[in-house]
C-alpha cells in the first residue's frame, strides 16, 4: 500500500511569508527553527502529567514531544513518508501547552470562558504563528502548521487518514479537524503511543500505582514496560496501516489500547492524588491573573510604571508588553489575549516562583530587622 499526500507540494511548503529555501529542505528548517525557539526550551520545565520537578526521571513536556517525534519518525520510514515533516510536527505539537499540564489548560480554559475557551492545539498555532519571536512568530511551513494545528491526542480512532483539503487553519477552533498529511496523521496517533505507556511507567516509579494493578490483558497483550508497549504498538500501527491504507491498530490492539486508556483515566489522570495537586495549581494561575490584570491595567506600556512594583514578575511582563505591543495592534487589534499569552508561556517553576515574589517581598525579613 502506498501512501501518497494529495495537496500539491507547494501548498505544502508554502510559508505565511516568501522564503528562500536552503540545502536543510523546508521540513528540516522548520525542525531547527523549532528546536532554538524559546517555547521549546520551556518544555523540558513543564508538567506532562506528574508535577515532580525533583525527580529527573519523571516525563517532562520536552521529553513526551522527543518520544513522538521519534515514533512518528519511524512510522514514516516504514511507510516511506518525509520523516522530516513527522519531526518538525512532533517537535512543535505541544509549544502551546500551559504550565502544570493538562490541568493548567482546563485553568486557562476556564478563565477564557467568554472568548470561547482554551484548546492547546490551537493555541499552539498561535505560538508559532505570532507568540515566538515578539510577534513575528517562526514562518513554518503549511504542513508543518497543519500538523500541529490538528494533533489531537484525546481523541482515540481506531484508524485515521488524511483530511487532504488546505484549510483555513486560524479559524479552527475545535478538535474535529484531521490533519491534511499521512505524516500529520502519523504524529496525531504517535501522540497516543507516547504517552499511555510512559505515563503508567511514571505512575508505578512514583507509586501512585503498582505493577499488579494493571489489568493482566494489558500486560499481556501490550507489554510489561514502556518498551515493550511502544514496540508492541509501533509494530502493529505499521503491520495494519499496510494492509489497510489507513494509519492505524488491529481490533484487538486497539481494544487493549482503549482499555489501557481507561485504565490510565480512572486510576491515574483522575485519581485523588493527582487531583489534588490541581487545587494548587489552580489557586497560582488564578493568582498570578488577577495581579497580572490589575497591573496590565494599571501601566498598560508604561515599562517604567512596571519597575515600581519592586519584584520581577512585573519587570518581565512590562518588558513582554512592549514587545509585544505591535504584534496586539496589528494582529489583534485588541489587548485581551496579553495577560494569557504571558501565562501561558510560563514553565512550572517560574509560575511558582512568581507567585512567592507578588506574595513575599523580597528582603521582607531583613528590612524589618533594620528597626
Amino acid at each position: 500500500m502506498t501512501f501518497v499526500n494529495q495537496l500539491d507540494h507547494e501548498v505544502l511548503t508554502k510559508r505565511l511569508r516568501p522564503r528562500d529555501e536552503d540545502f536543510r529542505g523546508a521540513y528540516f528548517r522548520d525542525t531547527t527553527a523549532i528546536i532554538h525557539s524559546y517555547p521549546f526550551r520551556r518544555l523540558r520545565h513543564k508538567t506532562q502529567v506528574f508535577f515532580s520537578p525533583k525527580n529527573d526521571h519523571i516525563c517532562t513536556r520536552m521529553e513526551h514531544v522527543l518520544h513522538v517525534s521519534t515514533i512518528a519518525a519511524t512510522i514514516c520510514r516504514a511507510l516511506d513518508l518525509n520523516g522530516d515533516l513527522a519531526w518538525a510536527i512532533g517537535l512543535g505539537h505541544d509549544l502551546g501547552h500551559t504550565p502544570f499540564g493538562h490541568a493548567g489548560e482546563r485553568v486557562i480554559d476556564e478563565m477564557m470562558t467568554e472568548q470561547g475557551g482554551f484548546r492547546h492545539e490551537m493555541y499552539s498555532l498561535r505560538v508559532v504563528d505570532h507568540i515566538i519571536n515578539y510577534g513575528k512568530g517562526l514562518n513554518l511551513t503549511y504542513a508543518v502548521r497543519d500538523g500541529i494545528q490538528n494533533h489531537c491526542g484525546e481523541i482515540f480512532d481506531k484508524s485515521v487518514k488524511p483530511d487532504f483539503r488546505e484549510k483555513d487553519l486560524p479559524a479552527i477552533s475545535t478538535r474535529d479537524f484531521y490533519p491534511s498529511t499521512w505524516e500529520g496523521v502519523s504524529v496525531r496517533v504517535a501522540d497516543k503511543i507516547a504517552y499511555l505507556g510512559r505515563d503508567m511507567e511514571d505512575a508505578v516509579q512514583l507509586k501512585l500505582i503498582r505493577k499488579e494493578d494493571v489489568p493482566a490483558p494489558i500486560l499481556k497483550g501490550l507489554g510489561k514496560n514502556n518498551s515493550e508497549i511502544i514496540n508492541t504498538l509501533v509494530s502493529d500501527v505499521i503491520i495494519t496501516s499496510k494492509e489497510t491504507g489507513e494509519i492505524g491498530f488491529s481490533p484487538d490492539i486497539f481494544t487493549l489500547l482503549i482499555e489501557m486508556k481507561e485504565f490510565n483515566y480512572e486510576n491515574i489522570y483522575l485519581s485523588p492524588v493527582v487531583e489534588r495537586y490541581h487545587q494548587y495549581f489552580r489557586r497560582i494561575l488564578f493568582a498570578l491573573k488577577d495581579y497580572l490584570d490589575g497591573i496590565f491595567q494599571k501601566f498598560g506600556f508604561d515599562q517604567k510604571g512596571y519597575e515600581t512594583e519592586g519584584n520581577r514578575l512585573a519587570h518581565r511582563f512590562g518588558d513582554f508588553t512592549g514587545k509585544m505591543q505591535s504584534f496586539y495592534d496589528r494582529v489583534d487589534k485588541t489587548y485581551d489575549m496579553i495577560v494569557i499569552d504571558y501565562l501561558a508561556g510560563m514553565t512550572d517553576d517560574y509560575a511558582i516562583e512568581c507567585v512567592k515574589q507578588i506574595m513575599i517581598p523580597e528582603r521582607f525579613e531583613s528590612h524589618f530587622e533594620e528597626f
